[in-house]
């Protein structure tokens, strides 16, 4: 068993799951790969379950019943991760606006260099978008730098959905009690593992826009990151976050030593 778990949340992308399968089962990091569908209605759950047949004990599904949001469907994967002792667990599109060779990078980038979050980031080197309108750009661009404003997170590209984060994030964090489920998740768990004091990385990478398939972005989805953004950092004014090795400070440079030497 590897100890690296991509978790990819699918619904109706039989026009990408099946090139983006074997793209992830290509890497030289040997990453384990869980799709979390959430009913599709077009065939995506038969199509990853003719993968599984090719990749035994490598390939994971999870179906949910109904279109239950983003963020229930990383929290559903993480769950079913840490319950089977992954040690790095990636969030990833299906649509190919992540390129899967930049799963190894995140992976070095926690495993090798001892971070505890690795970001690909469209916007640590600049802006690296391909096939968005300036519009788009610009709006996510800013909406970064907004959200950077609101909460004080240091971090280029807040709204990222490519991120790889040691275990020990996941378990710190108390899944049950993050809030939003849409595009404001995204920004909430970078938000927690930040004030929790893991270190994170930015790892330039190069976005390009899906070209097969329906985007799942929408004016809800904006409004909700926007709204959400102010309450995230309300909230934290009347929140503790503290973490049991936060007394030992050499403990945790220690595992993070491990990590990069292992």
């Amino acid at each position: 068993m590897s100890d690296s778990l991509v978790i990819i949340p699918t619904y109706n992308e039989k026009e990408n799951i099946e090139e983006m399968i074997e793209a992830v089962m290509s890497q030289p990091s040997g990453f384990d790969l869980l799709i979390v569908d959430d009913g599709s209605p077009d065939g995506t759950g038969a199509l990853v379950k003719t993968k599984m047949e090719a990749h035994p004990d490598r390939i994971f599904i999870e179906e949910r019943s109904g279109k239950l949001g983003l963020g229930t469907a990383y929290i559903h994967g993480f769950r079913w991760a840490l319950k089977r002792n992954y040690q790095y667990i990636f969030e990833m599109d299906a649509d190919f606006s992540h390129n899967p060779e930049d799963l190894n990078r995140l992976y070095s980038a926690c495993k090798k260099d001892g971070n505890d979050m690795a970001i690909g980031s469209r916007y640590v080197t600049g802006v690296n978008v391909v096939n968005w309108p300036m519009s788009r750009v610009m709006l996510s661009y800013f909406a970064s730098h907004y959200v950077r404003i609101v909460t004080g997170m240091p971090i280029n590209d807040t709204t990222a959905g490519f991120k790889c984060y040691h275990r020990s994030v996941l378990e710190t964090i108390e899944l049950d009690k993050v809030r939003f489920m849409g595009y404001a998740f995204q920004i909430e768990m970078k938000f927690l593992t930040w004030k929790y004091g893991f270190k994170i990385k930015e790892v330039p990478i190069i976005f390009t826009d899906r070209t097969r398939g329906t985007s799942k972005m929408s004016g809800g989805i904006i409004k909700e990151a926007v709204i959400g953004v102010m309450q995230i950092k309300i909230g934290s004014l009347f929140r503790s976050y503290r973490r049991d090795m936060e007394a030992t400070p050499e403990l945790v440079e220690a595992n993070s030593l491990d990590r990069a030497n292992s």
